[in-house]
């Protein structure tokens, strides 16, 4: 169990280098920022000169794979962190310098226990791609399939474990505090973002993520998932078909080849619908760097570390968020929020579909470069404050992913209307998964689910409740400490704490008046 005094250290160390990069000012001067932690800022800051400016990407980059990690999940909370810090957030590039190939030998041998030659006919000792997490080499396996292979960081595991155990720390303690804090359920932000690193740190988790991804996409033309090598796969390397193509942010190459960019951003957008809202199941990484475009206009998707998924029913809201907004139907919309208990049932449905009204009117009919989905979030992130409506983790990668394809694909077609690319996708899945037809389907087999159980429920009721005569049960008796049990120093936690606190403020206050100059 790591210290109260680590977890301080820690925070106050990567406050320092937020405050060197101005990207501390904007937690100090919040409005919303508790009396502690605006404390913590002031010491963390002292002695650093700040940039007029704020350079929070910077900032996330310099404290490392962890910080990067969350700074990238960031990006899509202006509620959170405020409009200026999401979009420079948004710039935050998940990249390192490679580390040696020997190194990345050593972890491929070691993870398959057999020599790379065994492996692979060639492999190239300069990687392709380093991100925080692993990196990337192209090489050649012994059947001659052409491949990229993905080796994880040594020692990155743990790296990312420790940092997230002080965040978890952090935001127990934010959330605790109540008010705002709690209101943004910071511990909830947390416990996703560590579950979606969990899956990137399991390359069989991605593997199995591009498998999934390529079946559920089957039917859509233009798009294209690699392969996977699962002969080559484990827990710490990946190995599947290598891609060709150009990145889709090179607008001059695309324009070389002749791709029609307008029918590029189209089949993007709609790609992205149907895997979110038909499928469930989303890539949600989709930057301009795991994007490629090939001879034939086919979009080929790389990365899959961070995926998204969403219920049915959720999918069923969402779907007709998006249609209600596109239409004007605000009075739906703000139904299916109370509906989904997003609003308190306390607040007035009529009040929250005139505020909806408010976000949704200035944007209807206009295009991207207008007026974009990224800003119709901020305006819906504007009112969640009136309506107390707490943060809902599941749909934090959606947000996200939104904002990355609404910017790639306005800078394929700067013109073009998502809204208008949208509104028939949603309205065909609305009237096939919400017409009369699936109702009575979707009615029959919960029905019929419900009567399959009730043989097994009835023996469970009996099992809890047999038929006994005689005395009645004993009634449950209280619970009395026992003095011999009680633990030494107990009843000094919370001074046990308080000096942590301060003894770890105190180091990292000398730490800083050592480091300054003169």
């Amino acid at each position: 169990m790591t210290r109260p005094a680590t977890h301080i250290l820690r925070l106050l160390r990567w406050g320092r280098v937020l405050a060197r990069h101005g990207a501390l000012r904007i937690i100090e001067d919040g409005v919303n920022t508790p009396a502690p932690v605006r404390r913590l800022c002031r010491i963390a800051r002292f002695g650093t000169i700040q940039p007029a400016v704020p350079d929070y990407a910077g900032a996330f980059h310099d404290i490392g794979p962890a910080a990067i990690k969350l700074g990238q999940a960031l990006a899509t909370r202006p509620d959170l962190v405020g409009e200026e810090a999401a979009h420079n957030l948004l710039t935050l590039q998940d990249s390192l310098p490679p580390v040696g190939f020997a190194v990345i030998r050593r972890e491929i041998e070691a993870s398959f226990g057999r020599p790379v030659g065994e492996l692979f006919a060639s492999i190239e000792e300069e990687a392709v791609g380093a991100a925080s997490i692993a990196q990337v080499h192209r090489a050649v396996t012994t059947e001659g399939r052409k491949v990229a292979v993905k080796v994880l960081r040594p020692g990155i595991r743990e790296k990312l474990d420790r940092d997230i155990e002080t965040y978890e720390w952090a935001a127990a303690h934010l959330e605790a505090l109540g008010g705002e804090a709690a209101r943004l359920r910071p511990r909830a932000v947390v416990a996703n973002f560590k579950r979606w690193t969990a899956r990137e740190l399991d390359l069989r988790r991605e593997a199995a993520s591009a498998s999934e991804l390529a079946e559920a996409m089957k039917g859509f033309d233009g798009y294209r998932v690699p392969g996977i090598d699962w002969d080559r796969t484990c827990g710490r390397v990946m190995t599947l078909d290598w891609v060709d193509g150009v990145k889709m942010s090179d607008l001059d190459a695309l324009d070389a080849q002749g791709i029609d960019r307008n029918a590029l951003a189209n089949r993007l957008v709609l790609a992205f619908l149907t895997q979110a809202i038909a499928a469930g199941f989303f890539h949600a990484d989709m930057h301009q760097g795991n994007l490629f475009v090939q001879d034939d206009g086919t979009v080929a998707a790389i990365d899959f570390g961070i995926m998204g998924r969403i219920d049915r029913r959720a999918r069923q809201w969402l779907a007709e968020i998006l249609y209600g907004l596109t239409t004007g139907n605000y009075r739906r919309v703000a139904e299916i929020h109370f509906e989904a208990q997003y609003v308190p049932s306390y607040h007035s449905v009529d009040e929250f579909a005139t505020a909806l009204r408010a976000v949704g009117e200035p944007m209807r009919g206009k295009p991207v470069a207008e007026l974009s989905v990224g800003q119709m979030l901020d305006g819906l992130f504007a009112i969640t404050r009136d309506f107390d409506m707490e943060t809902q983790p599941h749909l934090l990668l959606l947000q996200k992913t939104m904002v990355m394809v609404e910017g790639l694909a306005t800078s394929l077609n700067p013109g073009i209307n998502m809204w208008d690319i949208s509104g028939p996708f949603v309205k065909a899945w609305i009237r096939d998964e919400l017409g009369p037809e699936t109702f009575v389907a979707d009615r029959l087999r919960e029905n019929t689910q419900t009567l399959l159980r009730l043989p097994d429920l009835i023996r469970r009721i009996e099992d809890r409740f047999p038929a006994r005569g005689g005395a009645p049960d004993q009634a449950p008796l209280p619970e009395v400490a026992l003095m011999w049990d009680r633990k030494p120093g107990a009843s000094s936690g919370w001074l046990g704490y308080l000096l942590s606190a301060i003894a770890g403020g105190a180091a990292v206050f000398a730490a800083m008046h050592w480091a300054l100059p003169g």
